[in-house]
């Protein structure tokens, strides 16, 4: 599958150049880098004017600003479009949520990337179509593909492999212990990085003993998820993190608040 993007001018090279090396050397496992995720043009304007030096785009909350459902329900198109207009929007490293690819092939998606300005991508190992985990072997192949072709166009594009491992899980209610997963995730963490993979996001692993022992057996930095459950951001930062990230929690949150502003304006109006 090919996906045509909008007409637009690619970013000069020695700008994307400038973006991606600042995104890369702010991966310090132990002084992690705090990466909001935004959906439109606006967060991505508050998360620069708040001082966070980067941001990520989240696909649950692009798709659902677009009117679909996450999980590759948007057209790739619109959300490449999405998180284009995120990155004119900003002077900050934008990495965008490109969920399992959308069925593109690699080259096409790395270009996709490259015209609009991503400094790095999120890519994940759930076959949508499928509802189930990829084989991590194949997986990797593909991500070896994504890196052979960004390093083709001299693109240096840092790829978060995001290892899904403890979410399926966590969505289904299953009783299964963080711990008796890990060896799992670990196997795919070195799959991926050995494929070109630079940073590894094994999403929803909160348990502490699971996640102690993920940090300090995995093969490259490590994203984690902020949920509710987690660690805070300074016992992550002590653990050895070396990127945290909320992925749709801030997209939900907001969407509540707004929800609770309605309602007081219905209670208001009923009230006249």
């Amino acid at each position: 599958m090919s996906a045509s993007m909008p007409s637009q001018s690619e970013p000069p090279a020695a700008e994307l150049e400038r973006l991606c090396q600042r995104f890369r050397s702010l991966h310090v496992p132990g002084d992690p880098l705090i990466l909001p995720n935004g959906w439109d043009a606006a967060t991505a304007r508050a998360v620069e004017a708040a001082g966070f030096p980067a941001i990520a785009t989240t696909s649950g909350g692009v798709a659902a600003t677009l009117g679909y459902e996450d999980h590759e329900g948007a057209p790739p198109t619109e959300m490449l479009a999405a998180a284009g207009r995120m990155v004119r929007a900003v002077d900050l490293p934008v990495t965008v949520d490109a969920e399992a690819g959308y069925g593109m092939e690699a080259a096409d998606l790395v270009a996709a990337l490259r015209e609009i300005g991503a400094a790095g991508c999120n890519l994940e190992d759930t076959n949508h179509a499928a509802g189930e985990q990829r084989d991590p072997a194949q997986h990797a192949e593909w991500l070896r593909s994504v890196r052979e072709a960004a390093s083709s166009r001299k693109y240096d594009l840092l790829i978060n492999a995001r290892i899904d491992t403890y979410l399926g899980p966590l969505l289904s209610g299953a009783d299964v212990s963080q711990a008796d997963l890990t060896d799992d995730a670990l196997e795919r963490a070195r799959a991926y990085v050995d494929a070109g993979a630079d940073c590894v996001f094994p999403i929803a692993l909160w348990e502490p003993d699971a996640l102690g022992r993920f940090l300090d057996q995995a093969p490259a930095p490590v994203n984690i998820l902020r949920t509710p459950q987690a660690p805070s951001l300074t016992e992550l930062a002590d653990l050895g993190v070396a990127r945290i990230s909320w992925g749709g929690l801030l997209h939900r949150g907001t969407m509540e608040q707004f929800e609770d502003v309605l309602s007081g304006v219905v209670a208001e109006a009923g009230a006249t």
